[in-house]
Parts: C-alpha cells; sequence; structure tokens
C-alpha cells in the first residue's frame, strides 16, 4: 500500500503542479494555523469555522491541517498524493458551501457578494495531477520508493 501512494517517475509535470499548488496554499495554510500572512490563527480560526459555518470541530481542524501541513508535504514530495487529495477535498467543499453561490469569478473589482470559485478549480486541477502522477522529480516520495540509478521500485 505505502509503495502504491508513493510511486512516482522523475517527471517535471508532477514537479510543477505539486511545488506551485503548495507554494499558493502555504500562505493560506500559515494564515489560519499560525496567524501569519494577516490569517487569525487556529484558535480563531477554529471558532469560525466551527461557530460561523458550523463545521464540525473535526472537519475545521483536518480542512486546516491539509492547507498547512499538506501544502509542506507538497512542496518537499511527501506523501503528495495524499497532501494533494487534502487540499482537493477543501477546495471542493469550500466551493460548495461557501463560494459556489457567488459566481465564477473572484471578487477583483469588490463588487460581488464575496469570492467564486476560480481560484478552488485551478487548485483542485492542480491536485488532481499530483493525485494521479504522483510527487515526481525531487520528491520524497522518489526517494523512498526509488533505487540509487534513479529507478522506481516496483
Amino acid at each position: 500500500m505505502k509503495a502504491a501512494l508513493l510511486k512516482t517517475d522523475d517527471s517535471v509535470t508532477p514537479l510543477i503542479a505539486r511545488l506551485t499548488l503548495g507554494l499558493v496554499m502555504f500562505p493560506h495554510g500559515a494564515q489560519k494555523a499560525l496567524g501569519s500572512f494577516g490569517g487569525y490563527g487556529f484558535s480563531a480560526t477554529m471558532n469560525f469555522f466551527t461557530g460561523q459555518l458550523h463545521i464540525p470541530a473535526l472537519f475545521a481542524f483536518l480542512a486546516i491541517a491539509a492547507e498547512f501541513a499538506g501544502s509542506i508535504a507538497l512542496i518537499t514530495g511527501f506523501f503528495s498524493r495524499v497532501s494533494a487529495f487534502g487540499i482537493a477535498i477543501v477546495m471542493l467543499v469550500a466551493t460548495l458551501t461557501v463560494h459556489g453561490s457567488n459566481g465564477f469569478f473572484m471578487n477583483w473589482a469588490g463588487n460581488q457578494k464575496g469570492e467564486g470559485f476560480e481560484y478552488h478549480l485551478l487548485a483542485i486541477g492542480l491536485a488532481l495531477v499530483v493525485i494521479i502522477s504522483g510527487g515526481g522529480k525531487w520528491s520524497i516520495d522518489r526517494l523512498l520508493v526509488g533505487d540509487r540509478e534513479g529507478k522506481v521500485a516496483p
């Protein structure tokens, strides 16, 4: 089972997808987990998710963990498929519960009720590349299942 989750090749395509998704998601996760980048931090985010949005505490915690720890895991290429799956689920749920009703486009001009779901769709697309292909070149996943010649173990 471990080998199937970690299996990947030496391709640059999943590398680009996982680094892009990881680097874009990291500030969002750090806002929620640490209060960095102008965020509110873990306690305030948990209170908002559970109080305002009525998300069960376990799912609120998992969403924060997916964005924060998942982004770090994607950047390093550690359990890339699992991390990408977690982020894809968070983006799908955010689209269905909050952003879908605001339309497709982001709120660039400030004249919408809230943000649309175009960002979420891009994140899901990048996550799908990683879920299908694995971590790719320069990933910890590849190091864990590959041999010294750069071939992936069967």
